[in-house]
């Protein structure tokens, strides 16, 4: 039965990420939480935390679910930089296409909902947003980019990975998406062409 109830929580736990990942914090409210994961009130306060407990479980739970993803797609960085960095944006892009899945990106409505969220949900979501320059930036470094390129191009992907959600949410189409994400893949690309050659000449 132990086991039973581990699989029904985290049933009800992934339920409550897709209820806070389609309708955002504000506007999620506790009814809407216990019709979708199908517990009455007390249940999820007992098993889940009050709203903000739960929000920090969802936010924790999307974050190492796309972020192993990422990490794997960044794998080949040291040999490949610019095809790791297509494969990140393709996690991202696999997602917003996905049927099954809401529209968007949580760490992206989460980190716009700063304003109305308690300063420790605020906290942990910006540290959630971070966690994406700080992953690119170590992959396009073990590409051998140099330390500023490196950084610029991090915070650069990051910002354009989240606009993608946000885009996606305004209806842009697919196209479009790869549009944006090719002239980013294009521009690293090139700068990093541009380095081999400096260090070449300076060899």
């Amino acid at each position: 039965m132990a086991g039973k109830k581990q699989f029904d929580m985290d049933t009800a736990l992934d339920a409550a990420m897709i209820q806070f990942w389609r309708d955002g914090y504000a506007d999620t409210s506790l009814g809407d939480l216990s019709r979708a994961t199908g517990l009455n009130r007390s249940s999820i306060y007992s098993s889940l935390g009050d709203k903000d407990t739960l929000f920090l479980r969802c936010l924790d739970l999307y974050a190492a679910r796309y972020g192993a993803k990422y990490d794997a797609a960044l794998s080949c960085a040291a040999s490949e930089p610019v095809a790791a960095v297509r494969a990140f944006f393709d996690v991202t892009l696999e997602r917003i296409a996905d049927p099954e899945l809401p529209d968007g990106c949580l760490i992206a409505q989460s980190a716009m909902a700063i304003p109305v969220l308690s300063p420790s949900v605020a906290a942990h979501a910006k540290q959630a947003l971070g966690f994406q320059r700080l992953r690119l930036r170590a992959a396009l470094k073990a590409g051998r980019l140099a330390d500023q390129d490196a950084e610029d191009f991090a915070v650069h992907a990051a910002a354009v990975n989240q606009s993608l959600a946000v885009m996606s949410r305004a209806g842009a189409s697919p196209a479009q998406l790869l549009a944006i994400v090719g002239v980013t893949v294009d521009a690293l690309s090139q700068t990093r062409r541009s380095g081999q050659r400096t260090a070449t000449q300076e060899s």
